[in-house]
């Protein structure tokens, strides 16, 4: 195992390579009408500049973990990251929806490498326990984004127009890029590498998907987010068309939800080591329940929903789901030791492929009603629970078997 750089600057670093994601899609949320109005398109024309973004991101997730196993972690980052901030200045500087499209999926080709990586540079340093705390350490600092990415998004509209939001994310990601150059050594040294071969890369590929303790992880980890996601996605008509709040009060959707998720990261890794992996899901699933039937209530009982009762069931949703990613995500990656990165990919690119059916199918189709909404959701969750049941039962030994 190579040496671990620093516990907290590593979490800090990884946390804010992890960021991209929620910053490129959550800042842009209250610019929606403004970016709308000025090229001359609707909101479900709008609705594509996420989902085309996360189509992009599922399908280069699939390279940038098996690339970083075969040239080095950091490198893939660097390159990743430079990516992003000239995308970003393509967004800054698009004339048409055509050319915005276009851009944000170069966004999406590269935002996806500090998450995917960082998840593999967690394994590469650490085991166990320590490998779970680091993990839920990433993950509250990753939570900020969400929260604070539409408030930002809010307060640049308050002072410039919608093409400086896109400016801030190029600062955003320079100033990363350095950090990283500067910061972050290399995990993954050369004598474990492995050569990136296209033949070899779809073998494993469908190895994996033909293991059953994999595939059943990762549908659990992808339908356990997506109850939540589908809220975010939905962002724009929830908050201001369901909620009746403006472009600049997106804070209160997003500031307690994702507090719900920072404290879940952050019991996640107290509890790490004093719980049992299995034990600690237990608890996660549990609330994320808990949530779901208060959620469900809540918007058969009233007309018209309304802050703050609208947003508590998404606070134990989120806690719940912080509580549970951690496990999930350990697990995925300790059934393939030897290709994290390739394990971590095939991962996302799943949850991701269901994040981008969600924003650009789903929610434009059922995001004006409240009640659908929190039906929809409530059935992802409960459908990741289910998962996990199966898993528990039909693939538990999985874990320990060692992949190729």
């Amino acid at each position: 195992m190579p040496p671990a750089p620093g516990r907290l600057r590593l979490a800090l670093l990884l946390g804010a390579l992890a960021m991209f994601g929620a910053f490129s899609i959550d800042t842009i949320f209250p610019a929606f009408p403004a970016i709308g109005n000025e090229l001359g398109v609707g909101k479900v024309a709008m609705q594509q500049t996420i989902s085309l973004y996360l189509v992009a991101y599922a399908v280069m997730s699939l390279f940038h973990g098996p690339v970083s196993d075969a040239v080095g972690r950091r490198r893939v980052i660097l390159v990743g990251v430079a990516v992003f901030v000239l995308a970003s200045v393509g967004c800054a500087l698009a004339p048409s929806i055509e050319w915005l499209l276009a851009f944000r999926v170069l966004q999406g080709l590269s935002a996806g490498v500090g998450l995917i990586v960082g998840r593999a540079i967690v394994r590469d340093c650490l085991d166990g326990a320590e490998a779970q705390r680091l993990m839920a350490h990433i993950m509250m600092i990753f939570g900020i984004a969400p929260a604070v990415a539409p408030i930002i998004g809010g307060w640049i509209l308050g002072f410039a127009d919608w093409r400086a939001i896109f400016w801030f994310l190029a600062a955003f990601g320079v100033a990363i890029w350095v950090a990283v150059a500067t910061g972050l050594p290399e995990t993954h040294p050369a004598q474990r590498r492995t050569p990136v071969h296209p033949g070899r890369l779809v073998a494993l590929n469908r190895a994996m998907l033909a293991n059953p303790g994999f595939v059943l992880l990762c549908l659990v980890a992808s339908f356990n987010f997506g109850a939540l996601f589908l809220y975010i996605a939905s962002a724009p008509a929830f908050v201001m068309d369901i909620l009746g709040l403006g472009e600049q009060q997106f804070a209160w959707f997003f500031v307690p939800t994702i507090a719900g998720m920072v404290l879940g990261a952050f019991s996640s890794g107290r509890l790490a080591g004093r719980l049992g992996p299995v034990a600690l899901a237990r608890l996660g699933f549990s609330v994320c329940a808990a949530g779901m039937v208060l959620n469900l209530g809540y918007n058969l009982a009233v007309d018209v929903p309304a802050v703050p009762w609208a947003i508590a069931p998404m606070v134990l949703l989120a806690f719940g789901i912080s509580i549970v990613f951690p496990v999930l995500t350990l697990a995925i990656l300790d059934l393939y030791p030897g290709n994290r990165g390739t394990a971590s990919s095939l991962q996302a690119f799943l949850s991701l492929s269901l994040n981008a059916a969600l924003a650009g199918l789903l929610s434009p189709w059922i995001s004006a009603s409240p009640l659908g909404l929190a039906v929809a959701s409530a059935a992802m969750s409960a459908l990741a629970m289910l998962l996990w049941v199966g898993y528990g039962r039909s693939a538990r030994a999985a874990v320990a078997e060692p992949g190729p």
